[in-house]
C-alpha cells in the first residue's frame, strides 16, 4: 500500500470513528443510567409489493461496532457485513414484519405499528427508542426519535437489521416472481416494476392498495 493510500484508509477509518461516536451520544446517557435499551426501525414501507418489515435490537454498550450508521448510507455488500456483525455481537434481536394483505386491510402506518410490536415482543427492553413512529403500543416505554436511523446508534443497528432481512425476502421473491425484478427494486416502484405491473398485472405479493394507480 503506498503512503497515499494509507492516509486515505487512515483518514475514513477516523471519520468512521467520528461517525460512530456521534451515534453514541444518543444511547450513552441511558447506559450510563443502567437503563436497558432496544432500537426500533422498519424497511419496505413505502415499497409496492412485500411485506413491511421491522427489527428491535439491543446492541451492548461496549465492543461498538464501527461500521453501525443508517442502512440507507451503507452499500449492499456492507449492509450483509455489519448485518452479521450486528448478530454476533447483539444482546438480543426480535424481527417482525406484516403482510401485504395486513397492510391493505390496516393501512401501511398501523401494518408498521403492527409489525414493530411483532418485534418488540420478543425483546426485554426497559425503553423503546423508535425511528419516528409513536404510539406503536409496546409494553414498556417508547420514545420516538425523528430521523433516529441517523443519530441513534441502536436504531441504525435495527435498519440495518430489518433492511437485510427484507432484501434477502425479496431476492427469494423474485425467484417466484421474476418478470417484477423484485432483486433489484425490492419492491419499489421503479420504471421497470411499474411497467411490469401495468403488462402483466400484478402478483400475489403485491399491496392491492398501493398500486391502483398504476393499473387502473
Amino acid at each position: 500500500m503506498t503512503a497515499r493510500r494509507l492516509k486515505i484508509s487512515i483518514m475514513q477509518k477516523i471519520s468512521r470513528l467520528q461517525r460512530v461516536q456521534t451515534l453514541l451520544l444518543c444511547d450513552k446517557p441511558y447506559w450510563e443510567r443502567g437503563i436497558v435499551i432496544a432500537g426500533i426501525d422498519e424497511a419496505g414501507r413505502g415499497s409496492l409489493a412485500g411485506s413491511v418489515v421491522s427489527a428491535c435490537v439491543v446492541m451492548p454498550a461496549r465492543d461498538i461496532i464501527e461500521w453501525i450508521d443508517d442502512s440507507k448510507k451503507l452499500t449492499e455488500k456492507r449492509r450483509e457485513s455489519v448485518y452479521e456483525a450486528i448478530l454476533k455481537k447483539a444482546v438480543c434481536i426480535g424481527v417482525g414484519e406484516a403482510s401485504p394483505g395486513e397492510i391493505d386491510s390496516m393501512n401501511i402506518l398501523n401494518a408498521t405499528k403492527l409489525s414493530m410490536r411483532r418485534a418488540a415482543e420478543q425483546v426485554p427492553a426497559e425503553l423503546f427508542l423508535i425511528d419516528a413512529v409513536t404510539r406503536v403500543g409496546l409494553s414498556a416505554e417508547e420514545r420516538p426519535i425523528v430521523h433516529g436511523d441517523a443519530i441513534c446508534y441502536n436504531i441504525a443497528a435495527a435498519s440495518i437489521v430489518a433492511k437485510v432481512v427484507r432484501d434477502r425476502q425479496m431476492r427469494q421473491m423474485h425467484l417466484v416472481y421474476p418478470e417484477y425484478g423484485f432483486d433489484r427494486n425490492k419492491g419499489y416502484g421503479t420504471y421497470e416494476h411499474i411497467q411490469a405491473l401495468r403488462i402483466i398485472g400484478p402478483c400475489p405479493e403485491h399491496r392491492q392498495t398501493f398500486i391502483r394507480k398504476f393499473i387502473a
